[in-house]
């Protein structure tokens, strides 16, 4: 058996854009086996997820030698020798680039983003084209399976956190990796109490490492009852999101997170950066305003949350069930 092993130290929204090409690359060689080098997080749940086989932490390899002299550390040595490389990193210095393939032979360096073009077909474009791997383009934009341990983890998590097991659940998330991501307080608060209105609709609100401010803002301004959930470990929120009629979020990795394993969600995004949409089709993207308060913004995102929800049906996501 060979091994491709992909070098991608993103965060999680930049490394599940990246999912369509890695199923590609398993298409190619499906003998393969699949390793990621990235975030040791990140790395556990795309392992845990069945996307990749192994994940091995990017810090540990010494990679940062290549951009400076010729000399490898022994393990890096080691987990390249015969392997097929792909490298979303450093690609845009030449020496370090050089040092590489002088390292793995035939290693892929590729930019991990493009400007203009949607981020998840660039990836896909940097590993040899979409027509190279001979995969029907569906077969990798197909919403990731959740193992059933952790559909019943993720309803474990929900129940604990006050969920009663049956009402339609609203996931919010207010948060994103910066402030310029954010859609207002004002918004997800009023947003909030109109589904609320909804017969049964209860709210959950997702509390992330970089999100602590956002929810503090939103919890000021909310007049009505939200479940909390605090930093859960990624693993377990991909169990919680087969058990949600509806994700609102923030461009984020989290929002991408419940694009891809297939939960029904609605993402708020600026206009520049749109490119970093999420790949999964039945996911819906909205721009709108992140540095002031818009009414404008408020009706339209509550008139396509009230649709989504409309159209919900009990229909799998992964191994579990919209309810």
């Amino acid at each position: 058996m060979g091994r491709t092993l992909v070098l991608h130290p993103g965060a999680l929204g930049d490394v599940l854009l990246a999912v369509p090409a890695l199923r590609a690359l398993r298409s190619h060689a499906p003998g393969d086996e699949l390793v990621l080098a990235g975030q040791p997080r990140i790395g556990a749940l795309l392992t845990s997820l069945g996307i990749v086989d192994r994940n091995v932490t990017f810090e540990t390899l010494g990679l940062e030698v290549l951009f400076t002299e010729d000399d490898a550390p022994a393990r890096l040595r080691d987990l390249v020798d015969g392997a097929r490389v792909v490298s979303w990193f450093g690609t845009g210095d030449p020496a370090f680039v050089r040092r590489l393939r002088a390292l793995a032979p035939g290693a892929i360096a590729a930019s991990a983003a493009a400007g203009g073009a949607r981020v998840w077909e660039h990836l896909i474009a940097s590993i040899g084209g979409l027509s190279s791997v001979g995969t029907d383009e569906d077969a990798w934009r197909a919403p990731i399976s959740i193992p059933p341990a952790v559909v019943a983890e993720g309803r474990r998590l929900l129940l604990d956190a006050g969920w009663d097991g049956a009402g339609p659940l609203v996931m919010l998330h207010p948060g994103a990796g910066g402030a310029a991501k954010c859609w207002t307080p004002e918004g997800f608060a009023a947003l909030a109490e109109s589904l609320v209105a909804l017969a049964g609709v209860e709210l959950v609100v997702h509390d992330g490492p970089a999100d602590h401010d956002a929810v503090a803002g939103l919890r000021r301004r909310l007049d009505v009852p939200a479940l909390a959930l605090t930093d859960p470990p990624l693993e377990t929120l991909a169990g919680a999101l087969a058990h949600i009629a509806l994700w609102i979020g923030n461009d984020s990795g989290v929002s991408h997170l419940a694009a891809a394993v297939g939960a029904p969600a609605l993402v708020l995004f600026t206009e520049a950066n749109l490119g970093w949409r999420p790949w999964p089709r039945e996911t819906r993207t909205l721009v709108v305003s992140t540095g002031r308060f818009s009414p404008a913004d408020v009706e339209t995102v509550i008139d396509e949350a009230k649709a989504l929800l409309g159209r919900r049906e009990r229909r799998p996501i992964g191994t579990g069930e919209i309810r």
